[in-house]
């Protein structure tokens, strides 16, 4: 059974309604970005940090999976498929996604600021003095900037195994993930899937300028 290694990013989830902070200049409610993902913004101002987060949550229970996470699930009935997702939703899993990395962490998981490793599901609002067993406050299980990408490694060993490989709604700029593609076998197939994808060189890439949805159906054509 062939793999298919899939890399998605925010143009994955935007058809189902999902925001990201990258839209409008990199502007959330007039905060820059780093007041709200970085450890700085996060020692400086907590509760606004656990706010963004808490929004972000809430607004998961409001949104669906759209016909590209279905379309990936149900690739797993005739390919191994491993998604490795910038995305820290879990439309994937809801779709039926059943191997599913995320690089930059969950949004429905929390982890212990005293233990990185100390982890746990969590679905409702994070509040200042919510803690571990341990004492220590509970902060979004969310990679920020200037932080360690844990499961970059991991996602390096996947991408080495790939028989084919798909980009899916990602600009491909944001590194360590940018650089996943170049460790797939050069004669492996790339398919690019984006409404306005960037210039990447490699010798195998086939770009369809089309949004994830549009996208695949057209993939899935090929693929058959």
């Amino acid at each position: 059974m062939k793999h298919i290694v899939v890399l998605t990013g925010a143009g994955m989830s935007a058809e189902s309604g999902v925001k990201t902070f990258r839209d409008h200049d990199g502007l959330w409610e007039g905060h820059d970005v780093m007041e709200v993902a970085s450890p700085d913004g996060f020692r400086q101002n907590p509760e606004l940090v656990l706010e963004f987060y808490n929004q972000r949550r809430r607004q998961l229970k409001e949104v669906q999976p759209n016909e590209a996470h279905k379309d990936l699930a149900q690739l797993e009935s005739t390919y191994k498929v491993t998604i490795v997702t910038q995305n820290v939703d879990d439309l994937h899993e809801r779709a039926g996604s059943t191997n599913v990395v995320h690089l930059h962490g969950e949004l429905k998981k929390v982890r212990s600021t005293g233990n990185p490793r100390d982890v746990k599901v969590w679905t409702e609002d994070i509040k200042l003095g919510d803690t571990c067993e341990n004492g220590y406050q509970l902060r979004p299980h969310i990679v920020w900037f200037g932080e360690d990408v844990p499961m970059i490694d991991k996602a390096v060993e996947i991408c080495l195994t790939a028989d084919i490989l798909l980009i899916i709604g990602t600009s491909m700029q944001v590194y360590p993930a940018a650089g996943l593609m170049h460790y797939v076998d050069e004669s492996t197939p790339i398919y690019y899937i984006d409404p306005k994808p960037a210039t990447v060189r490699h010798q195998n890439i086939n770009v369809i300028a089309k949004t994830a949805t549009e996208g695949l159906k057209v993939l899935i054509d090929i693929l058959e």
